[in-house]
């Protein structure tokens, strides 16, 4: 079965995803959300790959150097053996700057015998939009179209050129290297220089896992997970991507196929507050600057979403000439969503804001910056919280009021008057408590459903919905709270499949919901935990982690039946909360040990 087995590289420029027998089906250059080079993910025919072939006597294996993203492929056929280590650069140069090309490396590390492949090398720029030619010049290989615009990748290697554009065979007998880069070298690459590239670029990611804490249950997991949701940051403006694909469809051959290649402030701030509770600041810093370059009017309200290099307009089109993830249209490039109102999004930035203000010392610029952003923030939600919405789900039909929001609208209060009270701005304080009591009382009224004895997914319906789970999580509402505990045993027994969880169970624009969204599964399994419920939170958790591909991966969704993993890949979402679930049972575990010490 295809699990989307696939692992990811990058540099916090741009990503490449690899297939498990070493082909790169996805690659933009030169950023994450620029157009395709390869694209084989969504269209096999015409798509474009760079594909490593060897004859049915390999097997062939893939794993991550601990602690790093370089992507590990090993080819084994008796003592024929040799390995791809793929990476994109990333290294600290002199001062604080960073390389990070626009460019991945295959590095080829000859172990033993006299291992032979071919190379399909077959890029398809500009989403395969027209002819793709390429020509063989004297120390590179230019691949380049014209058809909608001028664009060019250029192809460097120790193999001859005229073997990797011709799939010739090549026989390995010592350590060589293929690069792609976006622009034209202008010092010219050797084996000795990608190797030192390969160096450097390992040296890096474990000086940043190295900042990671080690945890006693779960830490491979937590790694991983961390190291992804480094990958999705784009270092130039601090933004966070959702993930790294678009229109990969939640449901094999539907229309709920969305290009997540940009910003959402939701979706980023939780990333921002898990990193940064790992110890991660320059992250969250990034992240918070990216928020102040956004906002030069202090009442100017927050789009839902952004492209990473904070354009505003995310016009939403389609590719028709693609045939989509295995046959599911339509592709889109761009997210109408970015229009859509969802008033949550001030709540969770408020969140992040109070989280950072708390861990790390903020020098007075960037503290004023926040505590103008905090007013503003509070002057926004006290204007609009009475208002529908679309929702954390972003429905695209009518407006509702959805509990979601409204608590998110609560935390916002919460969170400014926090921040008030470290600052101690009384006056603001006075002025703010009771709007916060007020929203709350709303919540408390109209999101109660006696007759379904939960809160529900907006106010008056019947209908239920997993990110009601995270009022615990956000304060509105105690664990041990008797609504809480009810809401998460109606959760589970009306939206749980099998272990895994829908979103909700209501028709929207698309029709029913047919795939189990991963982080909803995440929040119930913390949600169980919370009320006390460990042991059937363990066992939920340690089932969904087998549910990854072959790399510990996640993407969106995750159907039903097969356990197939389904949509945009690898998500955010999802490894935040993964990361969420693990530190609960691992903190668990020490307090038991502090427990029986103090027993013995």
């Amino acid at each position: 079965m295809d699990n989307l087995d696939y692992g990811i590289i990058g540099n916090c420029r741009s990503a490449a995803l690899i297939s498990k027998t070493g082909s790169i089906d996805w690659c933009c250059l030169p950023e994450f959300d620029s157009p395709s080079v390869f694209a084989k993910l969504l269209d096999e025919e015409i798509g474009g790959s760079f594909e490593i072939h060897v004859d049915d006597s390999y097997k062939i294996t893939q794993k991550y150097e601990p602690y790093t993203n370089i992507l590990i492929t090993s080819f084994k056929s008796g003592e024929h053996h040799f390995e791809i280590h793929d990476f994109m650069p990333r290294y600290r140069k002199e001062g604080n700057a960073y390389h990070a090309p626009p460019e991945l490396i295959r590095y080829f590390k000859y172990v033993s015998g006299t291992p032979k492949f071919s190379v399909l090398y077959d890029p398809k720029l500009e989403y395969a939009i027209g002819t793709t030619e390429s020509f063989i010049k004297k120390d590179f290989v230019a691949s380049l179209t014209h058809d909608v615009k001028f664009d060019t990748i250029f192809l460097y290697s120790s193999f001859a050129k005229e073997r990797i554009v011709n799939s010739e065979q090549i026989e390995l007998t010592e350590d060589g290297y293929i690069l792609i880069g976006y622009n034209e070298k202008l010092l010219l690459p050797t084996t000795e220089r990608a190797y030192l590239d390969l160096q450097n670029t390992r040296v890096y990611w474990l000086n940043w896992s190295n900042l990671t804490p080690t945890y006693k249950k779960f830490n491979e997991e937590i790694s991983r997970s961390a190291l992804t949701l480094k990958l999705l940051s784009y270092d130039k403006t601090g933004a966070v991507l959702a993930a790294a694909t678009t229109s990969l469809p939640e449901t094999i051959g539907e229309v709920r196929n969305w290009d997540y290649r940009f910003c959402w402030i939701r979706d980023a701030s939780m990333v921002i507050k898990v990193v940064s509770e790992l110890g991660h600041k320059n992250v969250a810093r990034r992240y918070l600057q990216f928020i102040i370059d956004l906002i030069p009017d202090k009442a100017e309200k927050l789009q839902i979403m952004y492209g990473i290099n904070k354009e505003k307009k995310l016009t939403e089109e389609t590719l028709d000439h693609l045939a989509g993830y295995k046959g599911s249209k339509p592709v889109r490039v761009g997210n109408a969503a970015y229009h859509q109102k969802q008033n949550d999004i001030y709540g969770i930035l408020m969140d992040v804001i109070y989280e950072q203000m708390v861990k790390f010392s903020v020098d007075i610029d960037n503290g004023e910056d926040l505590w103008a952003i905090t007013k503003g923030i509070v002057w926004i939600v006290s204007n609009n919280w009475k208002d529908a919405d679309k929702g954390i789900w972003e429905f695209r039909a009518e407006d509702r009021h959805f509990t979601f929001s409204k608590v998110l609208c609560w935390t916002a209060l919460d969170r400014a008057i926090k921040v008030a009270e470290m600052l101690d701005k009384k006056h603001k304080i006075e002025k703010w408590e009771p709007i916060r009591a007020e929203i709350w009382k709303d919540i408390y009224d109209n999101a109660w459903n006696d007759e379904v004895g939960a809160y529900t997914q907006s106010y008056g319906s019947k209908e239920l919905d997993a990110s009601v789970l995270l009022m615990e999580s956000y304060g509105c509402v105690d664990a041990k709270d008797e609504r809480y505990i009810s809401t998460v045993h109606a959760i589970g027994k009306e939206l749980s499949n099998d272990g895994l969880l829908y979103r909700y169970k209501n028709e929207d624009d698309f029709g029913l919901p047919s795939s189990s969204f991963t982080v909803c599964t995440f929040w119930y399994i913390n949600s169980l935990f919370k009320i006390g419920e460990r042991k059937k939170a363990l066992e939920y958790f340690e089932r969904l982690l087998g549910y990854s591909n072959h790399l510990g991966l996640f993407s969106e969704d995750i159907d039903f039946k097969t356990k197939r993993l389904l949509g945009n890949f690898p998500q955010a979402y999802s490894h935040l909360a993964l990361i969420e679930c693990a530190i609960n049972f691992s903190k668990k575990d020490s307090e038991d040990q502090m427990v029986e010490s103090l027993r013995d």
